[in-house]
């Protein structure tokens, strides 16, 4: 009930806010609603939304990949980690815009290019966050695997997976968040489909109806996707963990 309050006070404000403004420069909800519904029967919604999902789970699943292999590698192995903590650092700090922009330049704009450019943009996020979680393990556990002779897949599977888990939860959420922006502005610069093209025509054609309709429809999504799998996927991991009292 909560939720719907807070949903119905922001429509609200944005129809006050629209008569205020005007029109031309935002459009009221109906017109909104309106422009969603057009797109949605002409099947270019539902098409562009497909588009941008499709490259957000493939660089996403890549991203996350790599990055908890390499933040566990470098959370075990102190040589791999002097190696890496510079680039870690340096890509870190690197603008999502410069990435993309090189990614188009060195290998054109090409679907790969996009994907390779959002993931490397999550990359380091993950592979912090699960370094961290590897230099949180408990050392005791490791030394009763040892001392029980139990197999290294096992000990992985049984004793340090469990602790992981929340961190690659938590590397999970927050990478997701960044892929979710980051999708948009490869799409803007280099691709011909999905969200984030649409919102650029939208931008030149200075269509602020459509702009605000396919934004909000890709907002709606994420919410839901949060909504859905990702909190409980989140909770799962972490049921095991006591909680606060």
């Amino acid at each position: 009930m909560l939720r719907l309050l807070s949903f119905a006070m922001f429509l609200a404000t944005w129809w006050i806010a629209a008569l205020f403004a005007g029109g031309e420069k935002l459009p009221a909800p109906p017109a909104v609603l309106a422009a969603i519904v057009a797109a949605a029967e002409s099947g270019a919604l539902f098409i562009n939304l497909g588009v941008t999902l499709a490259r957000v789970a493939l660089a996403f699943t890549l991203a996350m990949t790599l990055g908890t292999a390499i933040g566990y590698l470098m959370g075990r192995v102190r040589l791999a980690n002097r190696l890496g903590d510079p680039w870690l650092i340096l890509l870190l700090n690197l603008p999502a815009l410069v990435v993309i922009v090189l990614a188009y330049i060195w290998a054109g704009l090409t679907e790969v290019a996009a994907i390779a450019a959002i993931a490397i943009n999550k990359l380091p996020t993950a592979v912090v966050t699960v370094r961290e979680g590897t230099r949180a393990l408990d050392a005791s556990l490791d030394e009763m695997a040892r001392v029980f002779a139990i197999p290294p897949w096992k000990a992985f599977r049984h004793v340090i997976l469990p602790q992981l888990a929340p961190y690659v939860a938590a590397a999970a959420r927050s990478g997701l968040s960044l892929v979710w922006k980051i999708v948009l502005v490869a799409e803007l610069l280099g691709r011909s489909n999905g969200v984030g093209f649409e919102i650029g025509v939208a931008f030149q054609l200075f269509d602020i109806p459509r702009l605000l309709a396919y934004s909000l429809t890709f907002v709606a999504v994420v919410l839901a996707i949060e909504t859905a799998l990702v909190q409980p996927f989140e909770t799962r991991l972490s049921r095991w963990r006591p909680r606060a009292a």
